[in-house]
């Protein structure tokens, strides 16, 4: 049995931890390196000759496709892109027939894209070639879609004259209330003027959760869950406030719990 050398390279540790975790069932794969950053993913990918980079697209100091410019030589290791690109670029994956796990994947679309990278690999079908990828890169610039989208870390809120800053990976609840949005943070609670939608589209995805079109949920405050019926849930937060989920949500659900 071939073992397919493994590097892992994303900003984030959970995120590498996601992959990893989700690779150790995988017999034919061996991870032999994990990277934070564009340098020191370089750096191993030279001097280690993977068959295989899982490639975060979004990093400080230098991107994904940066890292791909500056490898030496023609041929290049298979590359699966994770990315948080939205689905226009997603397009420029498909057509130039690049593998990617768009951000937040479940272990399902996981599976499909390691048994088409296997495949790729034991049949030494050298695909990603230099060019290959330098052309996906033109065709997202063309498209105006190169930059990353970046999510609100912060919220101000008014409140009594004042104005207060609240960090958003320390809110455990964001409910509608009326023309209002309420955030719960521990035991505080705060309003400000906004829509469910448009403070949706502001977070990021792998942090937070819509469970309902009234909730959305921190992944990290979940301390409980309840199976109820037809595939709802009732969420416990660490807060202790319960939230129930919404029909129409289940599917969200499912991939929650297999992400878990």
């Amino acid at each position: 049995m071939k073992i397919i050398k493994t590097i892992i390279v994303d900003d984030e540790e959970l995120a590498r931890e996601r992959i990893r975790t989700l690779l150790e069932s995988e017999m034919e794969f061996e991870v032999i390196a994990e990277c934070k950053d564009g340098l020191h993913a370089v750096e191993k990918i030279t001097h280690l000759n993977p068959e295989l980079v899982f490639l975060d697209i979004q990093m400080p100091g230098m991107n994904g496709f940066e890292v791909i410019e500056k490898l030496p030589g023609d041929e290049l290791p298979e590359i699966v892109f994770v990315t948080a690109y939205n689905k226009y670029a997603v397009k420029a994956f498909e057509v130039n027939a690049v593998d990617y796990l768009l951000k937040p994947f479940d272990k399902e679309r996981f599976q499909q894209t390691l048994t088409r990278t296997k495949k790729k690999i034991l049949s030494n079908e050298k695909t990603y070639m230099r060019d290959d990828l330098l052309s996906l890169l033109k065709s997202i610039k063309d498209d105006g879609d190169i930059s990353p989208k970046k999510y609100s870390e912060r919220f101000a809120i008014k409140s009594s004259g004042r104005i207060i800053f609240i960090e958003t990976d320390e809110i455990d609840l964001i409910e509608s209330a009326g023309n209002y949005i309420r955030f719960h943070i521990g035991k505080e609670k705060h309003l400000i003027r906004d829509t469910m939608n448009n403070i949706e589209d502001k977070l990021n995805p792998e942090k937070f959760i819509r469970v309902h079109r009234s909730s959305i949920i921190n992944r990290n405050s979940i301390k409980e869950m309840n199976p109820m019926f037809q595939g709802q849930y009732e969420i416990t937060l660490s807060n202790g406030i319960k939230i129930q989920t919404g029909r129409t949500y289940n599917d969200t659900i499912k991939n929650l719990l297999n992400n878990f």
